[in-house]
């Protein structure tokens, strides 16, 4: 990681978050050698500082690639500190998420690196849990490296007496790692790329004690959700109702074609 990363660490976020936003950390025990990817939910900007500037390993979070581009001051700012700081952009417009200008994530967690990510893809506009993107399922069947459900419990910014953002009663709880080895190479199937996505967000909910609204947080947000009654999409668990698809060994074993002289 760069040297900027750990100057802006160790100087400002670390500090800041032990002693001023007074954020628990739970779990770092968890987190093991070798590279994993770290899936959150994500409920307020905070989230996003805290959890890199607590436990040792860094942490490169993919950033949409336009955050890296555009004129002005405040986002060329932006831009600077991305870079200086080693996050990934990434191109939300296709498929597959791909990775430019500073290597991609599936490079990092080959490297032994943290990936760290939101599946919500936004924050949650009630404190619920929401239907997750498929990239973290991506990222583990491709990679072969460890999910590690993280917990974000009351790390809403509020104002202080004083006028400056704090947080009360915050806590980071990281769980055991999740193993998705028996479906390695299928990112290609989307039915196990939800369900692997669906279980990555049940155990999240289990440590985060929300309730789980099956679907996506920016319709809720800014779409056609907006102001809905959600209580049709509420589920116990994310993958109620679906069955646990095939694993590796038990996919039928291609046979060599006899028209072919194989």
């Amino acid at each position: 990681m760069t040297a900027w990363y750990t100057f802006f660490k160790q100087a400002l976020f670390r500090p800041a978050v032990k002693w001023w936003f007074r954020v628990k950390l739970e779990g770092v025990e968890n987190i093991p050698d070798g590279g994993c990817v770290l899936a959150a939910n994500h409920l307020d900007a905070g989230d996003t500082f805290s959890l890199p500037a607590l436990i040792d390993p860094p942490v490169t979070f993919p950033a949409k690639k336009e955050l890296f581009q555009g004129k002005g001051f405040k986002r060329r700012v932006v831009a600077w500190f991305l870079r200086a700081v080693g996050q990934a952009p990434i191109d939300r417009s296709g498929g597959k998420a791909s990775a430019s200008g500073l290597g991609s994530v599936e490079h990092v967690l080959a490297s032994g690196g943290v990936i760290g990510i939101f599946p919500e893809g936004t924050r949650s506009p009630d404190g619920r849990l929401y239907r997750g993107h498929t990239g973290v399922a991506r990222l583990t069947l491709d990679s072969g490296k460890p999910v590690l459900p993280v917990a974000m419990v009351n790390t809403h910014l509020i104002r202080s007496r004083i006028g400056i953002p704090t947080m009360r009663g915050a806590r980071i709880v990281i769980g055991k790692p999740i193993d998705f080895g028996d479906w390695a190479g299928q990112g290609n199937n989307q039915r196990v790329l939800r369900w692997v996505t669906n279980e990555v967000m049940a155990e999240i909910q289990q440590l985060t004690g929300q309730e789980y609204v099956d679907v996506y947080a920016s319709r809720v947000k800014r779409g056609d959700l907006k102001d809905a009654d959600l209580t049709p999409y509420m589920l116990d668990h994310p993958n109620s109702g679906q069955p646990v698809p095939p694993r590796n060994a038990e996919l039928p074993v291609p046979q060599p074609d006899e028209s072919s002289g194989a």
